[in-house]
């Protein structure tokens, strides 16, 4: 982590990630392409997710969270940044003479090996059916189906943990808490992922966030009525009523519980996430 000496107000306090890591400014370009970014609009162009929009102009890298190739050994060849995720990325050189662009975990370096095998060794970066895994081990690329691709566990220092294997299910716990049950026959990747210190970052300024593509947010209790359920009175007024609402009126923070009653994987939840002051 860099904290820079407070030159201006937006400097003081801000702080950006080390980037001593990396080997490679510009990405591979046969794993590039142009993509256009839905900033928050659905195919009609109506916001549908507020606060986006804006920011520099991303290439995407084309990252392999399927890991079809197995039982074939890859060195790490490269450590590179990524603008459309928090975690840095590596390209592997596959035996074969493949390249691919995967996630990189901590603690590996250029030049290390690793493999994804149902007999692979119990090393960083190495991947395998969460059959194989010990309990206690810390996982990330984790898939919810056998072969359908990792969808857990995949942002910056993020990491499940496996509590136990039983009855064809392995059990999780999430990085929000929850203990979720998982088919022991999904693979998943040994290790967390890579550039932890990203939670640290006090981006400092607003232009900094405009760059990022993020657009301002503005309290629901400095709006009007007619603008939010917060919205009105003398000053700086009481919400008005016991539970926090979202603008259209919906609960929202404060540790309410949102999920939906008839969620398709409400089976599958073991404990649910803590939330709040509890956590």
């Amino acid at each position: 982590m860099k904290v820079h000496k407070p030159t201006t107000p937006g400097r003081r306090g801000m702080s950006v990630v080390s980037y001593k890591k990396l080997t490679k400014k510009k990405p591979l370009k046969s794993l590039t392409k142009g993509v256009k970014r839905s900033v928050g609009r659905n195919s009609a162009g109506r916001i549908t997710t507020r606060h986006k929009g804006g920011g520099h102009k991303r290439r995407y890298r084309e990252i392999d969270f399927k890991y079809n190739k197995k039982d074939v050994p890859a060195k790490v060849e490269t450590i590179e940044y990524d603008p459309n995720r928090s975690g840095f990325i590596a390209i592997l050189l596959y035996a074969d003479g493949e390249r691919r662009y995967t996630l990189l975990p901590q603690s590996i370096e250029v030049g290390d090996t690793v493999i994804t095998s149902e007999n692979a060794e119990l090393k960083p970066g190495n991947r395998m059916p969460l059959k194989k895994v010990p309990v206690g081990t810390f996982v990330y690329n984790v898939e919810l189906k056998p072969e359908g691709g990792s969808k857990i566990a995949r942002s910056a220092g993020n990491y499940a943990e496996v509590i136990a294997i039983d009855g064809g299910f392995a059990h999780l716990k999430m990085p929000s808490s929850e203990v979720r049950k998982v088919s022991d026959k999904a693979w998943a990747s040994i290790g967390e992922v890579s550039n932890e210190e990203h939670k640290l970052v006090n981006i400092g300024k607003a232009g900094r966030a405009r760059h990022m593509g993020r657009r301002p947010t503005v309290r629901g209790a400095a709006m009007n009525p007619v603008d939010h359920p917060h919205g009105g009175g003398e000053g700086k007024a009481g919400r008005g009523h016991r539970r926090a609402r979202s603008k259209w009126g919906k609960p929202t923070g404060k540790g309410q519980k949102t999920r939906r009653s008839k969620k398709y994987s409400n089976s599958l939840i073991v404990r649910r996430r803590k939330v709040g002051k509890r956590r």
